[in-house]
């Protein structure tokens, strides 16, 4: 299990600001050879960023290839291949159909790689096909809600009431299928004020974490997505009354408690041990 509240997304041409992205403190820095390189970069920003795939404790390391169903993302697929990196995450953008990521756990299983796979849900193709896509392989570790491209295929708004039942199906997908969810990174990103509620709205939601542009961002999502010290010491004193009854019911502060409540309780103590925040 790993922390997975913030992902950055970093030019992956962009060489000079890839050790910068890694000290940020997010949990996730995703390297971009898609929408964040031009055309004519796409070759150059595929030999600086495929080196960055490599295990890393500190910081979960996804590089983001172009559309697998496009000759540069083909490219990038072969390139990843090749450098047979040994931990990281190949991270797909526009996935319409589970087909797709199970050709492409194939070929990462033929090259006998163990990297992990994350899929972007943007499309509303994607969106019908969701729970599949994520139920897909089992080198899948997360997903992303892109609302950008799934709001204009569907003629909306990029806001919240308009987005709320295709954000709604891609966290319960998620859950069925037992993986971490992004939501989609706040266009609104020098205002700290928005990006702190569109935070709190996701995590209410259920979303575990938030995309994020651009650096400044990396705190305020990470605090909106870790438990407060509120949070932990009631969990602490749920799961404690659960374990000592003998009957497998416990009663805290006037309310019953039962298994569902505490595998939620048991989510928010192991958060805080992966963010350092068990001893508030």
């Amino acid at each position: 299990m790993r922390a997975r509240r913030t992902l950055l997304f970093a030019p992956g041409d962009r060489t000079e600001v890839h050790p910068k992205a890694l000290a940020t403190g997010a949990d996730v820095v995703c390297l971009d050879l898609e929408d964040a390189v031009a055309p004519d970069r796409k070759a150059a920003a595929r030999a600086a960023a495929v080196p960055f795939l490599r295990a890393d404790d500190a910081v979960e390391r996804v590089l983001r290839i172009n559309s697998p169903r496009s000759a540069e993302g083909l490219r990038d697929l072969l390139a990843v291949i090749e450098a047979r990196p040994q931990g990281g995450v190949v991270f797909l953008p526009k996935v319409a159909t589970a087909d797709e990521v199970r050709w492409v756990a194939g070929l990462l299983d033929e090259a006998g790689l163990g990297l992990a796979i994350a899929v972007l849900i943007e499309s509303v193709e994607g969106l019908e096909n969701v729970a599949a896509i994520l139920s897909a392989s089992p080198r899948i570790a997360f997903a992303m809600f892109g609302g950008a491209d799934l709001s204009a295929e569907l003629g909306v708004r990029i806001a919240d009431q308009p987005l709320l039942y295709a954000r709604s199906r891609v966290v319960h997908a998620a859950r069925l299928a037992g993986i971490d969810v992004f939501d989609v990174p706040s266009l609104d990103f020098r205002d700290l004020d928005i990006v702190r509620a569109e935070a709190l709205r996701a995590g209410e939601l259920g979303f575990t974490g938030k995309g994020v542009i651009h650096p400044s961002n990396v705190t305020v999502v990470n605090e909106a997505f870790s438990p407060s010290a509120e949070e932990v010491e009631k969990a602490r004193k749920i799961v404690a009354a659960y374990q000592a009854s003998p009957t497998g019911l416990a009663v805290v502060d006037g309310k019953l408690v039962e298994r569902p409540v505490i595998r939620s309780m048991e989510r928010i103590l192991a958060l805080a041990n992966l963010t350092g925040n068990a001893e508030v």
